[in-house]
């Protein structure tokens, strides 16, 4: 029974591991963040905008877990786990660092 539960246990982290490797940050930004994060809204809406290092610094400066705890949370005018209501935190961690990357 121990060895099934271990077996089981491992599969599970494959599928899991497999999940957050094919989660595609450029096609979620596309579709949940660029409404607010787009350059040519973000500055309007008072968000930093995807691949403005200097938009992005002092919000990385404060940790990327605090940077989670809004998306997930909400801050200022980020409502609540954005527009992506069925990302984990390793994606909003994936969509922070994408955004925040110059391109």
């Amino acid at each position: 029974m121990t060895k099934l539960l271990s077996l089981i246990a491992a599969a599970s982290a494959i599928v899991l591991s497999a999940n957050v490797q094919a989660f595609d940050a450029e096609a979620k930004f596309n579709t949940a963040c660029v409404a607010c994060h787009a350059p040519q809204t973000a500055a309007a809406l008072g968000a930093p905008a995807a691949h403005d290092a200097a938009a992005w610094k002092p919000r990385l400066e404060k940790g990327i877990d605090t940077l989670v705890n809004h998306v997930t949370n909400g801050f200022n005018a980020m409502p609540p786990r954005g527009l992506c209501m069925d990302c984990t935190a390793e994606q909003y961690k994936a969509l922070i660092t994408f955004m925040s990357t110059p391109k």
